[in-house]
């Protein structure tokens, strides 16, 4: 498999058969704080190629009042997965790109929830950036 991941601790391990093509920083403001971080970065995938190999009895759930929900490890706290109800709707989920262990060339294709960038990051890179989601459709 050549897209493996695991959190921190390694307790919990899966692999991805093969991602969608969106790969965004977002730097919405729910991202910044569970991660700690100015963005997080997710590479989408259909939930069918999502394989789990160890640990799911760690996996917690966190379901904010948008209905999205985030999944990392209880164990190390390692954030894993996203999802949003437009996640859900299209069969699809939100890896965190820092949780491979081993991976394909992939690359950052856009900043998104740019209006909500931490004031003390500057965005230097050329990729597109997107006040909320990528089209006004999300």
């Amino acid at each position: 498999m050549k897209n493996t991941a695991s959190c921190l601790c390694k307790k919990i391990t899966f692999a991805v058969d093969k991602f969608q093509g969106s790969i965004g920083h977002c730097h919405c403001k729910m991202c910044q704080t569970f991660h700690g971080a100015a963005f997080s970065t997710f590479v989408e995938a259909k939930t069918v190629d999502l394989h789990w190999l160890s640990g799911t009895e760690l996996l917690k759930e966190y379901r904010a009042n948008n209905d999205s929900v985030r999944t990392f490890c209880r164990c190390c706290g390692s954030s894993l997965l996203f999802e949003s109800q437009y996640n859900r709707r299209d069969k699809t989920i939100e890896v965190a790109l820092a949780a491979f262990d081993n991976i394909e060339p992939v690359h950052p294709d856009a900043h998104i929830y740019t209006e909500s960038k931490a004031d003390w990051y500057d965005i230097h890179d050329k990729l597109p950036q997107f006040r909320q989601y990528r089209s006004t459709e999300k």
